[in-house]
């Protein structure tokens, strides 16, 4: 008799993953994870400030145990487990800054280094704005902090006003239509292959581990198109963060190639916060929005280098 496939919590270690779920400020119950249930990895604490609407499978080598790292993190609402709000319009990034707190105080951190990916930048940089306490280091990764829909395409060379009316308008389309491409989109049959395929579109570029992208990918499809567009949405209206006030080290991790958040733009933050004396770097790599996946030695690398060099001036202080 046939079965159905494996889910993609079936198919990971057990060790290397384990989910709770808490309760938000608001009263949302938000599924919180971590790659340490079992308190064995001996290294730092990361906040990861995930990508929107994404999940842990998208980071195959965090998900290791001898990756060095302690990764705490959360799914955003209404996605991979996590409650949909009572009122649908709290999932703007404040509300995520929310989650991300009620997240650290689950397990017990009062300081951290948060990690953020794409929109999950935006986070980070926002929870440091609000609760610069909390948060002793910003990893960056392809996302800036703040107006992030206006800095897409810029590989294309589209003005930025045109960029951000095209992208938030698509999401708009994409959440009136979901009743129609929502069966589309779980039928999209993910796995190495089609990964491979979209290693070839320049929206992604081939990454070391097709089958573990297919897993992160696949997860990825089961939120509804019209919910995923609400959340990008919502995130759209996000402003820039006053970058004068944002006083923790901070490295940006940028892709080249990367059509949803501009490189360039990630290069001025981090040469603002330079400009007053903050401790900034910049990195640029060659490839995609998905570059932690083409790159993962490179990146795991940079953040190993991160966290030791706050350890370190941590220490001296």
């Amino acid at each position: 008799m046939a079965t159905s496939a494996p889910r993609p919590e079936q198919r990971v270690r057990s060790a290397s993953i384990a989910f709770r779920d808490i309760l938000s400020d608001d009263g949302t119950h938000v599924r919180a994870w971590t790659n340490d249930p079992d308190g064995v990895i001996d290294g730092p604490t990361v906040v990861l400030c995930n990508g929107l609407g994404t999940n842990p499978y998208l980071w195959p080598w965090l998900l290791d145990p001898d990756c060095g790292v302690r990764v705490v993190s959360w799914n955003h609402r209404g996605v991979g487990g996590s409650e949909r709000p009572r009122d649908h319009r709290h999932v703007e990034i404040e509300h995520f800054v929310q989650d991300g707190l009620s997240v650290m105080d689950h397990f017990g951190i009062d300081r951290a280094v948060l990690m953020g990916w794409s929109m999950g930048v935006n986070t980070a940089f926002e929870l440091t704005y609000r609760h610069p306490e909390r948060v002793t280091g910003i990893f960056a990764m392809c996302g800036v902090p703040g107006d992030t829909f206006a800095t897409m395409l810029a590989p294309l060379h589209v003005p930025r006003l045109v960029a951000r009316a095209l992208t938030v308008n698509l999401c708009r389309v994409a959440q009136y239509s979901g009743v129609l491409t929502n069966p589309i989109a779980r039928r999209i049959p993910m796995g190495p292959r089609t990964v491979r395929l979209l290693g070839r579109t320049g929206f992604m570029f081939p990454v070391t581990d097709p089958d573990a992208a297919a897993l992160g990918l696949q997860e990825f499809l089961t939120t509804p198109v019209d919910w995923y567009a609400r959340l990008a949405i919502a995130t759209s209206r996000h402003p820039r963060v006053r970058l004068s006030q944002i006083n923790v080290p901070t490295l940006f991790v940028s892709a080249t190639y990367d059509v949803l958040a501009g490189a360039r733009d990630m290069a001025s933050a981090s040469r603002r916060l330079s400009d007053r004396g903050v401790d900034s770097t910049y990195v640029e790599l060659a490839g995609s929005h998905f570059v932690q996946l083409e790159q993962p030695e490179r990146v795991h690398d940079l953040l190993l280098d991160f966290l030791r060099g706050i350890e370190s001036s941590e220490a001296d202080a």
